[in-house]
């Protein structure tokens, strides 16, 4: 027998094989009126690469294992009610397809993370157009790999962090891929902690308790064109490595501590192209190095960037400022990190070369900003003749701001629309 015979012979095995499995799935229907009036009983019945479809109706039926590599769908959102007792699915199989389902009312514990639906060392497995409601946690990963979560509205209790666990929670995860999904309510809306190569794309997480996003011990993953909104704070990357933010929107988390981004021993990583307004602090850098910060836009913050004197190698460059009470702040007089080409609003300067850039270098961090840096009580006489005048004689004698935290050709114009 010839190698090309050989490979025939193979390839019409592997088609017969493929369309003899597809012959032999079959649909279960569940509903009050079918034959299968439960969902664990359709579960038990379905064979590898069955549909189980849940027609309208409420399911209290404890804690739903699926173990099997089938689809369940729900038919306009059956309830599966949890009784405030159960995590109520639980998936242990690899390929398995969770649709169209509304989770209410899961356990609550402060020894066990109860979840709406979790993920138990299984790949492949997707979690799409789902509503989440009273969850304590609400899509839990565990030893997942390759899943897909996207589509999924969860909203939890709000309020204490004791009463609830995260919106999409993370651990220990590889290639996940977390889609337009909205979060709120949670504690963190969406958690990762030693997730890695992963991306995070289009979701709105808001009005929750802690974070809208949290990373701990995670590398190489990605956050792109989400929104983070009225959290407690927006988004905190720390002890990771290799981590790009591209083109989110980080709004209104005020509070005493609050920020859009915080990074916080962080290396390597790249902040491009998002939008910070109306926060207490855009980003808070402590102990991050070589970070690419570009084409990002500041607008109204109370500080759009603290930098901590434990950084270095930041590359701030082609970014705006636009009325935020302070620029930059920093908590030392000695700064590694490099600013070049950004938009001040504050700047004053000249271009009498009309080259687009300023003639006079431009030094962002106001003597006023590194008081209240040191003395946060200072902030009391905000907006006085006092501290106008301290920062009028700083820029005309600089000699207490760092000297080397400066951008030497600001831009004369906004270009970014």
């Amino acid at each position: 027998m010839t190698v090309k015979t050989g490979i025939l012979k193979w390839l019409v095995s592997c088609c017969i094989c493929f369309f003899t499995c597809i012959s032999h799935a079959r649909v279960i229907e569940v509903s009050v009126n079918a034959i299968v009036q439960s969902i664990a009983s359709a579960i038990q019945l379905a064979d590898h690469g069955d549909t189980v479809m849940v027609f309208p109706g409420i399911y209290r039926e404890g804690n739903l294992i699926v173990n099997k590599r089938i689809s369940l769908i729900g038919i306009d959102h059956p309830i599966l009610d949890g009784e405030n007792k159960f995590e109520i699915i639980s998936v242990t199989s690899d390929s398995v397809l969770i649709q169209g389902f509304h989770f209410i009312d899961s356990g609550i514990s402060g020894t066990v993370d109860f979840a709406g639906l979790k993920i138990y060392d299984a790949s492949h497995v997707v979690v799409e157009e789902n509503i989440l409601e009273r969850t304590f946690f609400g899509i839990y990963s565990q030893h997942a790999k390759n899943c897909i979560i996207k589509n999924n509205e969860l909203q939890s209790f709000g309020g204490d962090e004791l009463q609830c666990g995260n919106g999409i929670h993370c651990w220990k995860c590889d290639s996940m891929q977390i889609i337009h999904n909205t979060v709120k309510n949670h504690r963190d809306g969406i958690y990762f902690e030693f997730v890695t190569n992963s991306i995070i794309w289009r979701n709105v997480s808001e009005q929750n308790v802690r974070y809208g996003l949290h990373f701990m011990f995670s590398n190489d993953d990605t956050y792109v064109a989400n929104y983070f909104h009225h959290n407690g704070a927006g988004v905190a990357v720390m002890f990771s490595n290799h981590v790009s933010m591209l083109g989110n929107h980080f709004s209104q988390n005020w509070g005493d501590s609050a920020y859009g981004i915080l990074l916080k021993e962080i290396s390597d990583g790249f902040i491009i192209g998002n939008q910070f307004d109306e926060n207490t602090t855009g980003i808070v850098m402590e102990g991050a190095n070589r970070i690419e910060t570009k084409r990002n836009l500041f607008s109204s913050n109370g500080h759009a960037l603290r930098i901590q004197a434990s950084c270095m190698d930041i590359v701030l460059e082609n970014n705006e400022f636009i009325a935020n009470i302070f620029d930059v702040s920093t908590n030392g007089s000695l700064v590694m990190n490099s600013f070049h080409r950004n938009f001040w609003d504050k700047y004053e300067g000249y271009d009498l070369n009309r080259n687009g850039l300023g003639d006079v270098p431009f030094h962002p961090v106001s003597l006023y900003g590194m008081i209240t840096e040191k003395n946060p009580p200072a902030m009391m006489l905000f907006g006085s003749f006092f501290t106008k005048l301290l920062d009028r004689t700083e820029r005309v004698m600089p000699g207490l701001t760092p000297e080397n935290l400066v951008d030497h050709e600001p831009r004369m114009k906004r270009f970014l629309m």
